[in-house]
């Protein structure tokens, strides 16, 4: 008898597209988690770290649906390369830099290239699975996504501390920049094949596209209930999460090698439990790894904000990471896949833009809020508001979270096959 060869997970385009993301992202990574240091390092206090980030928000807010806009109309490859080379520019005022004011700047340049490759990079893997294994191509992709969390804290952290800050920047932008160069390369590939797009940015297209994703997010549905649960859940997230590499430094007492390897272990628990979290979502439903993940999450929160101070305790603090990571490497490719079930496939990458975002303009003080309260009601204050929300989140999530059969149904007349590359 002949025997039929199974197809891979991951095709050959995917995971190269995998291995461009990492170089990428780690030298965002290599910053990131230190970028309240760096605002530290040039002298803002606590409330201008929170205003800072508050103003950041708001060129986000305005590219994020557009990039999605931008990605479902000239396809996945095409906007990421276009934003990757935002991307390289805005590394040049982030290394330039003398006072803080001129990071947002950086942080406004590299805005045009998340809105860009953030809702493309979700859309591109949900287009190359089926279904059936959804759950774990989003869960083997994010495993290795997430060598980027393990590698780029602790690099940075250990080039910040022994070369300064600028150095560190300069080595992140030469990762960004290699993934630049490959994503330039498949984008031109995919533009020779036959299934490149040919569809031109219009109004209308925009009008169409905008139009579709209104009737989903008012329905009253699946779409309209992970809409408001995500909107809270960010805003309780951006109270705090911007403070944490500042309270490991001044509660804890970490140095910046320190907190750099602390972050790495939520890299590494992410990675080692997400592929758990992709044979979970497809076994079980994606509404099971979501709220486990919640409360994981939770735990971890008021686990990390509980440490005594002292040397002797920071081991506490990769606990603390460690169980973050679990949670956030289990809900992950869950909600990838539950949006991606949700949404035509014309409409992935508006979709994904809409939930890479928050509240809008509801969710813009939550940062500057966050750090009023760290300075009037003390620094445990904002992680303890965001642990709790993530724990209330859980029942909405459980009673709601559940694409109905009609959805599904119509999803798998629409799309029978995984799609072709853009």
């Amino acid at each position: 008898m002949e025997t039929i060869k199974k197809k891979p997970l991951l095709s050959g385009l995917l995971i190269l597209f995998l291995a461009a993301m990492v170089f990428a992202n780690i030298g965002g990574n290599m910053y990131g988690a230190l970028l309240p240091l760096y605002l530290k390092d040039l002298d803002a206090s606590i409330t201008q770290i929170g205003l800072f980030f508050t103003l950041s928000q708001i060129v986000p807010l305005a590219l994020q649906i557009l990039g999605g806009w931008v990605s479902d109309t000239l396809g996945r490859l095409r906007a990421i390369a276009i934003g990757s080379v935002f991307g390289v520019i805005g590394f040049i005022p982030l290394i330039l830099a003398d006072t803080w004011e001129w990071l947002l700047l950086a942080v406004a340049v590299g805005s045009v290239a998340r809105a860009l490759v953030g809702p493309s990079f979700d859309a591109f893997i949900a287009e190359h699975s089926t279904e059936e294994n959804r759950g774990k191509v989003f869960g083997i992709s994010q495993a290795i996504f997430m060598i980027v969390s393990v590698v780029g804290p602790p690099l940075g952290g250990w080039l910040a501390g022994a070369y300064g800050f600028k150095l560190m920047l300069l080595v992140a932008g030469i990762f960004y920049f290699v993934a630049m160069v490959m994503r330039l390369g498949m984008a031109r590939e995919a533009a020779k094949g036959a299934s490149a797009k040919t569809d031109k940015l219009t109004f209308v297209s925009l009008k169409t596209n905008l139009g579709a994703m209104a009737v989903l997010i008012f329905s009253g549905g699946l779409i309209t209930w992970m809409l408001i649960i995500d909107g809270f859940r960010d805003i309780s997230f951006q109270f705090s999460e911007n403070l944490f590499p500042v309270y490991m430094q001044e509660i804890g007492g970490l140095s910046l090698q320190q907190i750099g390897f602390v972050m790495s272990m939520f890299g590494v628990a992410m990675m080692v439990s997400t592929l758990a979290g992709g044979w979970l979502s497809d076994k079980a439903g994606e509404r099971v790894g979501i709220a486990m993940g919640m409360i994981l999450m939770a735990g971890a929160l008021f686990t990390l904000v509980s440490i005594p101070s002292g040397a002797q305790n920071q081991w506490l603090y990769y606990v603390g990471w460690g169980l973050a990571g679990v949670g956030a490497g289990i809900s992950s490719p869950a909600y990838q896949s539950l949006i991606s079930k949700a949404v035509p496939q014309k409409n992935r990458g508006v979709a994904f833009g809409l939930f890479s975002t928050s509240l809008g303009l509801v969710s813009l003080p939550a940062p500057w809020i966050g750090a009023q309260m760290w300075d009037n009601v003390g620094p445990t204050f904002p992680f303890t508001v965001t642990a709790s929300v993530l724990l209330l989140s859980v029942i909405p999530i459980w009673l709601k979270f559940k694409a109905p059969k009609q959805v599904e149904e119509a999803l798998a007349i629409e799309e029978p096959v995984a799609a072709t590359a853009d």
